[in-house]
């Protein structure tokens, strides 16, 4: 069966998650500035990502082996993206470090749990002779939404609040999320 452009797989999953990448890559560079902003220390930034960091290690194996059980694989996207979803709607009534260490397993999860049902997609549906090309075409969206996620943070930041860009984060999430619901099941 031949795909068209449209229906790409590989295009539908990499568009998809840099949208999600992008809403991630807003709050990383001014993430300290956000834990100040809640009366926390530069030590207890560095806290709250390490409790991401090590929820998101130990939940990745889980994610992997959930993945493996369920044939259709884009349904654990799904709720990984809702769960990151779910995350940046919780900072918005962070007003504790306590309570945001809670939110970064939540997104330490969320992202544990799509990652590797993410990848066996992309390993599933990538051209075997192109497979290096695919792999740059996603790395180099990473470096991109990473760079334009970054200023569109400060931007929103700036000029508005941090609430309203983690409502911001937290719709592209969903819409990824729901896009990734909607394509036919034939195409992924």
């Amino acid at each position: 069966m031949k795909i068209g452009k449209k229906h790409n797989p590989i295009r539908i999953i990499i568009i998809t998650d840099s949208i999600v990448m992008l809403a991630t890559a807003m709050l990383g560079p001014i993430y300290a500035l956000f834990v100040e902003e809640i009366g926390g220390t530069l030590l207890e930034a560095s806290l709250t990502g390490a409790v991401f960091a090590v929820s998101a290690g130990l939940t990745c194996l889980l994610g992997g082996k959930i993945s493996d059980k369920i044939r259709e694989r884009k349904y654990v996207v799904i709720i990984g993206y809702a769960i990151i979803c779910l995350g940046f709607l919780l900072m918005t009534q962070v007003k504790t470090i306590n309570f945001l260490l809670l939110v970064q397993v939540i997104i330490g999860i969320g992202q544990a749990f799509y990652l590797p049902a993410f990848d066996s997609l992309f390993s599933k549906y990538s051209n075997k002779r192109h497979q290096g090309v695919q792999w740059g075409i996603w790395e180099s969206m990473f470096y991109f939404t990473t760079a334009v996620g970054a200023l569109i943070g400060g931007l929103i930041v700036t000029q508005v609040s941090f609430q309203a860009m983690f409502f911001l984060m937290a719709l592209l999430c969903f819409i990824s999320a729901f896009y990734i619901f909607l394509v036919p099941k034939k195409v992924l």
